[in-house]
């Protein structure tokens, strides 16, 4: 990691309570959970709190990928990257030839990069910044026969948390069908982050031509942190 990295203006790293703001002081207190090596100088935007994997599920979920991936598939595109919390996992399971890591804000896209620094995997993962829709048309085509996709999308905010039952259909700014379809027509080997309360009706729908697909929660102290849904032919569970 280089010491006189310099951060733009919207990005921090927090010392102190007094420097965060109120609306993601909760997120800060959890800072070791979401990044082991946050005193190493990781670095977030503040909305970027809000996406990111914690650690113990991102190594979880890589661990999975690991175990249960389909023959012949070495590239993985986390196609939702954020501040890295799951690309970087990706990288250190040594599972993959390459991680190619897509992220659409520049300085979220910086803060994922001078994280993969801390935790010593820079040089295992390709970033792209851009919409990750056109980039694996465009950029990535040539790669689909050797990848799985990763997507942690957007939620549509902390919000979601107060739906007994998420809706998926409205899912902002992204619907399942939406990723469903975009993704399947690049590989048939997905595996989608949603939230633990996501309504698993509308995820058997998308199962194609009525096939087993797996379904997982993720917890940490035994609580669900959140499920993925796993597309094609990976060996989980």
């Amino acid at each position: 990691m280089a010491d006189d990295e310099e951060a733009p203006p919207e990005v921090h790293h927090y010392n102190d309570i007094h420097e965060v703001p109120w609306d993601i002081q909760n997120y800060w207190a959890q800072r070791y959970r979401i990044f082991s090596k946050y005193d190493d100088g990781v670095w977030l935007t503040d909305d970027a709190w809000f996406g990111v994997t914690p650690e113990p599920v991102a190594n979880q979920i890589a661990a999975h990928l690991v175990e249960g991936a389909p023959t012949g598939r070495s590239i993985l595109i986390d196609v939702f990257a954020g501040a890295g919390g799951n690309t970087i996992a990706f990288a250190k399971s040594g599972k993959w030839k390459r991680v190619y890591a897509i992220e659409k804000n520049p300085a979220v896209l910086q803060c994922a990069k001078h994280n993969a620094r801390i935790y010593g995997v820079e040089n295992k993962i390709t970033w792209f910044e851009g919409d990750c829709f056109e980039i694996l048309k465009n950029q990535l085509k040539d790669l689909a026969p050797y990848s799985v996709i990763f997507a942690s999308p957007p939620w549509g905010g902390p919000g979601y948390r107060s739906d007994t039952v998420f809706n998926l259909r409205t899912m902002e700014p992204y619907s399942l069908q939406k990723l469903y379809d975009e993704y399947s027509a690049f590989t048939k080997h997905v595996v989608l982050y949603l939230p633990r309360t996501s309504d698993v009706k509308q995820l058997a729908k998308t199962a194609p031509d009525n096939r087993k697909t797996t379904v997982m929660h993720y917890c940490m102290e035994g609580a669900s942190k959140a499920l993925c849904i796993f597309y094609g032919d990976f060996n989980v569970g």
